[in-house]
C-alpha cells in the first residue's frame, strides 16, 4: 500500500514485511503486548482491567515517550489480521472491560479488517496520540465506542521541538472534534464508559502556558462536560535529555496550577493523578506477552 493514513502523509510504501514511512511499520500488524491493563482511567479499566493491545511504531514519536521501546525502537512481533481478531476474542473471554487499542492509528486498515472477522461485545476503545487524520477516523464511525486521545501540544514551536510535528494542534484539534461528533455525550454502564470521548493531557515540565491553552480550547470547543484526564506521570525518557527544560520530573506546584485552572475555567469532569504515578513501575513490559 501507499500510505497516507496519518497526517504525516508520507505517501510511503508499506508491504507485508516492511515499511518506509515515518512509523517504520509494515502493512501487517506489529504488537508488543496484549493483556489486561489495570492502569488506565477507572472508567476504562474497571475492576477487571482493559484489554490493552499495544501496537508498535508511532506516527508521532515524542522525544520523551515512556513507551520508547515500541514507539522508537519498534520492538514487537508481526502477526496476521486473523491473529489480531483472535487476540480481541481472547481478551474479551478473559473478562476485560474493553478492547483498548493503544497507538492504533498507523494500523487502521488491519484493525478494521480484524473487526470484520470478530467484533467484541465489550466497548472498543481507540487510544491514540491525537495526531489522527479526520478521513481515517471517519472510517471508524459507528465502530469505535470510546475515543481516548491525547492532546499533547498547543504551540507549534513546542510540538516541533518535541515531536518534529509543527502541525500537531491543527490536526489533533480537528481529530478531537470528529471524535466528539461520532460519539456525542458520554454514556456509562456499571461505572464503565461504553460510549464517548475522554481526552488525556500530559502536563509537561516548564510548559504550563501550553497546558492552559489546551484546557481552554477543550472547554470552548468540546464543552464544559468533557471528560479530561490530567496526567502528572511525566518521567524523562530517551531524548528528554536533549531538552533541559523537560529533563526532570514535574513539580507539584506546576501540576497544581493546571488542576486549579481546570476548575477556574469551569471544566467539570476529570481524572487526576497523584505524584506517585511518575514511576517506571507503571510501564508495561513490552515482551510480546499475549501476542
Amino acid at each position: 500500500m501507499i500510505c497516507n493514513i496519518c497526517p504525516r502523509n508520507c505517501g510511503a510504501e508499506r508491504n507485508e514485511n516492511d515499511g518506509s514511512g515515518f512509523c517504520e511499520m509494515p502493512n501487517s500488524p506489529v504488537l508488543s503486548r496484549a493483556s489486561k491493563h489495570i492502569w488506565e482511567e477507572p472508567c476504562i479499566a474497571g475492576e477487571n482491567g482493559a484489554g490493552a493491545v499495544f501496537f508498535s511504531g508511532c506516527t508521532l514519536k515524542c522525544c520523551f515517550c515512556q513507551n520508547y521501546e515500541i514507539s522508537h525502537l519498534n520492538n514487537g512481533k508481526r502477526i496476521t489480521v486473523s491473529r489480531l481478531a483472535e487476540i480481541f476474542r481472547e481478551l474479551e473471554k478473559n473478562g476485560c472491560s474493553c478492547i483498548d487499542l493503544v497507538n492504533p492509528t498507523h494500523f487502521s486498515d488491519c484493525i478494521l479488517s480484524a473487526l470484520q472477522i470478530y467484533r467484541p461485545s465489550v466497548p472498543l476503545v481507540y487510544n491514540s496520540s491525537g495526531y489522527d487524520s479526520v478521513d481515517t477516523l471517519k472510517r471508524f464511525d459507528g465502530i469505535v465506542d470510546v475515543y481516548l486521545p491525547d492532546i499533547k501540544y498547543y504551540a507549534s514551536s513546542v510540538s516541533l521541538k518535541y515531536a518534529a510535528c509543527p502541525d500537531y494542534f491543527e490536526k489533533a484539534s480537528a481529530a478531537l472534534l470528529e471524535m466528539k461528533r461520532q460519539t456525542g455525550e458520554c454514556e456509562f454502564k456499571n461505572g464503565i464508559m461504553i460510549k464517548g470521548l475522554l481526552v488525556r493531557h500530559l502536563v509537561l515540565p516548564s510548559n504550563i502556558s501550553d497546558s492552559k491553552k489546551i484546557l481552554l480550547w477543550i472547554k470552548n470547543n468540546l464543552g464544559e462536560n468533557t471528560y479530561v484526564s490530567l496526567m502528572s506521570q511525566y518521567t524523562p525518557f530517551a531524548g528528554a535529555k536533549n531538552h533541559k527544560e523537560i529533563n526532570r520530573r514535574l513539580f507539584t506546584a506546576e501540576y497544581d496550577k493546571i488542576l486549579n485552572y481546570f476548575f477556574e475555567i469551569g471544566l467539570k469532569n476529570g481524572f487526576m493523578q497523584s505524584k506517585t504515578s511518575a514511576n517506571t513501575y507503571f510501564i508495561p513490559k513490552f515482551d510480546n506477552f499475549g501476542v
